[in-house]
This record gives structure tokens, C-alpha cells and sequence, in this order.
């Protein structure tokens, strides 16, 4: 019956809804560095923590299939000092199967709405990771992903626009 339907929805030519499914999720590279015990210094200082979050995509070879990537740093240091307490280098990748996506809104669902399924383990894994680093639990605020979108494609489009001379 619901075949049926979508038959019928095909043939008066509207769009079908579109449609993802996450294949699988992995981290395809990491690195902790605590900094303070190896310089065997106490990690009692307040930190001062640093985010900073890129985005990836690309298309898989398999029909309809996407990789894409969060690649999160985070740096901590001293909140009065220069000294770093340590360093989180991820980068995080779920393969999606994407159907019934205009190629126009491709780029954007696959740089927002991928990394929003995908986020929840990412900030596990942070969280996990500093704690079992001898630190307390570090857990990420929520990302606005389509906020970080809007804000690349300005970042591009200034640095692709024409420079006046006065």
C-alpha cells in the first residue's frame, strides 16, 4: 500500500521527502596530548578551553553514499598563563546513505544535518577521552551546524570578492 503511494506521489510529479540513514560512524583519526604530566606539573590550574570545529564531505563510490567529517580541536591552557594542559585532535566520520536530495541543497544537508546525527557520539568521545586523561569530563556545548555553514560561505564569499583601491 505504501508503495502504491509513492507510485501515485511519483507520477503527479511531486518530490518525494528527502531521505538519510546513517551506514556507520568511526573515528578515522585522534590525538590526546596531556601536556601537564608530561611535564609533571600539578593539573590543578582553572582552564581556559578552545573549540574550534571544521567540516568535511565527499561522496563515497557507492550510489547515494557520503562521508562527512567533524574535525574538532580543542586546546586547554592555563587560564592565567601560557602553559597548555592539553591537546584533542579528532576527526569524526559517518557514512550516510542520501536519497531524494536536490543536488542544489546537497552540500548544505551533508555539512549540517550529517554532522547533527553524528554530533551526540562525537561529544561522548570528547568527554571520554579528557576524563580518562586525568582531566574532569569536558562536555561540548551543542553546535549550531547551519549557523557554522552560513558563516563559511561568508568567510568565502568575502575573501572571493573583488578588493577596491581608494
Amino acid at each position: 500500500m505504501a508503495e502504491e503511494e509513492e507510485a501515485k506521489t511519483e507520477a503527479n510529479g511531486q518530490q518525494q521527502a528527502p531521505q538519510m540513514r546513517v551506514l556507520g560512524q568511526f573515528i578515522r583519526d585522534m590525538s590526546f596530548e596531556n601536556i601537564m604530566a608530561q611535564k609533571g606539573a600539578p593539573s590543578d590550574a582553572q582552564p581556559d578551553v578552545q573549540v574550534q570545529v571544521n567540516l568535511d564531505a565527499k561522496k563515497r563510490t557507492a550510489d547515494n553514499q557520503y562521508e562527512s567529517a567533524i574535525k574538532l580541536n580543542v586546546t586547554s591552557k592555563v587560564k592565567d598563563g601560557d602553559a597548555t594542559l592539553f591537546v584533542l585532535e579528532l576527526d569524526y566520520v559517518g557514512i550516510f546513505h542520501v536519497d531524494n536530495v536536490p543536488d542544489e541543497q546537497l552540500h548544505p544537508f551533508l555539512l549540517i544535518e550529517c554532522p547533527r546525527m553524528i554530533f551526540p557520539f562525537l561529544r561522548r568521545i570528547v568527554s571520554d577521552i579528557t576524563r580518562d586523561g586525568g582531566f574532569p569530563p569536558l562536555n561540548l556545548e551543542n553546535i549550531d551546524f547551519l549557523s557554522l555553514y552560513r558563516n563559511e560561505l561568508a568567510r568565502r564569499q568575502s575573501s572571493e570578492a573583488p578588493k577596491m583601491d581608494a
